[in-house]
């Protein structure tokens, strides 16, 4: 019987593939369960997602030439497109603006709790997650229905005559 070819310090060659065989899968299963924003959302503004909203004015998918008028930030929408008990998603500022009751408006990272997925949508008093189904509320942010197990942080926006502006 012949012995297993070793590396000269006693590991089988067999060893040490299997073991790079090992790492290379723990590696990619670990980035199935990311969402770094680099799939198919190109990130504009144009892509956020309300219920019952519209898509951002034409300035603020622009974004108003960048600046001015907030403080510094940009604007995101006007407060005419964030509808009472929804919201919508700006998912290359990674935020999520909603108006819980009327005037009253909030913002939350749009990057899910659990495993870092971006929130899809805002329905029926929850922002919800499409990866897992994960669902946090709109008044504060915190969980709804799991798998998360933490809420959502808080963002901060301005909210300036008729515009929501990033802080």
């Amino acid at each position: 019987m012949t012995q297993p070819a070793t590396t000269g310090r006693g590991t089988t060659r067999r060893a040490v593939v299997t073991a790079a065989g090992a790492a290379g899968l723990a590696a990619t299963l670990a980035a199935c369960g990311k969402d770094d924003g680099n799939g198919s959302d190109n990130g504009s503004v144009s892509d956020a997602q309300g219920a019952g909203s519209s898509q951002p004015s034409e300035s603020a998918a622009a974004g108003d030439s960048g600046q001015s008028g907030g403080g510094g930030g940009m604007e995101l929408a006007k407060t005419s497109q964030i509808p009472e008990g929804g919201g919508m998603v700006f998912k290359d500022h990674k935020v999520v603006v909603v108006q819980p009751t009327a005037g009253e408006f909030k913002a939350f990272s749009s990057i899910c709790t659990h495993q870092g997925c971006s929130v899809g949508d805002v329905t029926g008093g929850t922002i919800n997650c499409p990866c897992h189904q994960s669902m946090f509320d709109i008044t504060d942010g915190s969980v709804k229905g799991g798998p998360a197990q933490k809420p959502l942080p808080g963002a901060q926006i301005k909210v300036q005559g008729n515009s929501i502006w990033m802080a």
